[in-house]
């Protein structure tokens, strides 16, 4: 690959992560202060994300596979998203900021799977080029939160207090903006079917997989990721309002600790991996999930900062250890003529249905765990998600069963 092509995916991939990180990690804190939001509100605004990783297969089916390059597409996508965000700045209330956030993220979340298609067109070797590519998009999450809480302080006790935390959705539609411009000098993605090639439902969906649910073990693991998808749901939409309220300095700068041991256990999976199979490795990160929400339970912003600190760099663990390595067990189980719409399937029912019913949930305890003057019980908004992380656990420990060496994978 040509060093200038290597500078400009590394550009599109930064940017696009960027914009992600630079707003949606301070979203419940925004709708709590600013807006005022109950759980449920809150839990409606988060959807948005689900809805908008629905939707996603769609465009790319439609659009992106049949009629115009992908580079042009993500140009577009970002110049409409940088409009949406920049009304998501000026909007006041519920009522007026739903709308554009629904928008954006039905732009957006395409967005993800956009910026692969344009890296991979470009590669001879992707297993080995993608992970440094896709690195900088990692990095990009992290300097956005870096940048909120140690250059901007808009996290701050006194920021949030006085509204300045809506700043973030200008700070992204910049970049959005910038994205949007600089995604037509990208290297051309041209459409991978001809216009007069049928599209079905089912291909777009990926639901051409769900044969594969006839195996008992992948059908284990599929109702698993559904499920896990509960308690990250309490993640995105209570963490940074949670470390916040608790009254923990720079809690958007911390929380890139997650990004930061996402990128280490990473590098560490293919080994754990190969040494202890599957089965315990997904396992260990469905335990990480609930041994991070206990911390959280149990910790505070004083003499048990630890507790929180230890409980936000699980995020690797949490994530890399159960997504990643389900991502590896699914390619390697769906086979050559299923590899796409396995990949497809899994998406649709994690970010999508997972997530849609996690912010739900999330929502519901939320409030119901708020007293009439305003204050949280965060112990049990913590406890109950980390219980439903340890039932799955349970469930996953002693459905799923230990298969010979095969398949392409260790099981």
């Amino acid at each position: 690959m040509k060093s200038t092509v290597r500078f400009q995916l590394s550009v599109m991939m930064f940017l696009n992560f960027f914009i992600w990180g630079g707003w949606f990690v301070t979203l419940g804190t925004f709708l709590n202060k600013n807006l005022q939001a109950s759980g449920t509100e809150g839990a409606s605004v988060f959807s948005t994300q689900s809805w908008g990783a629905i939707i996603a297969p769609f465009i790319i089916g439609l659009i992106a596979d049949r009629y115009f390059n992908a580079e042009k597409i993500l140009g577009v996508l970002h110049l409409a998203g940088a409009v949406l965000m920049y009304q998501m700045y000026g909007a006041d209330n519920m009522s007026s900021f739903y709308p554009y956030v629904l928008l954006y993220m039905i732009a957006y979340m395409p967005t993800l799977a956009l910026v692969n298609s344009v890296s991979f067109n470009q590669m001879t070797d992707p297993e080995k080029e993608f992970s440094s590519i896709r690195v900088l998009g990692t990095i990009g999450w992290i300097v956005a939160g870096l940048a909120i809480s140690y250059v901007f302080h808009w996290d701050s006790k006194e920021s949030t207090e006085a509204g300045l935390l809506k700043n973030t959705f200008l700070m992204s539609s910049i970049a959005s903006l910038l994205l949007g411009i600089f995604s037509f000098t990208l290297p051309k993605t041209p459409p991978k079917k001809s216009t007069g090639e049928k599209v079905s439902l089912n291909e777009m969906l990926g639901l051409n997989a769900l044969k594969l649910l006839k195996d008992k073990n992948f059908a284990i693991f599929f109702v698993s990721s559904v499920l896990i998808c509960i308690p990250l749901a309490f993640y995105y939409q209570n963490a940074n309002a949670f470390l916040s309220n608790v009254g923990m300095e720079n809690p958007t700068g911390k929380m890139t600790l997650g990004q930061i041991s996402e990128v280490l256990f990473l590098l560490l999976l293919p080994v754990f991996f190969k040494k202890y199979g599957f089965k315990k490795t997904i396992l260990v990160g469905m335990l990480a999930w609930a041994l991070r929400y206990a911390l959280f339970a149990y910790g505070n912003a004083g003499s048990l900062s630890f507790m929180l600190i230890i409980g936000i760099a699980l995020h690797g663990i949490c994530y890399d250890f159960f997504f990643v390595s389900g991502q590896i067990y699914t390619n390697a189980r769906a086979g050559e003529k299923y590899k796409s719409a396995a990949q497809g399937l899994i998406t649709l029912a994690t970010y999508g249905v997972g997530m849609l019913i996690g912010f739900w949930v999330a929502g519901l305890i939320t409030d119901h765990y708020k007293s009439a003057d305003g204050v949280f019980d965060y112990k049990m908004i913590w406890l109950i998600p980390s219980g439903i992380a340890l039932a799955v656990f349970l469930i996953f420990a002693a459905a799923f069963k230990d298969e010979k060496k095969g398949a392409g994978v260790q099981v």
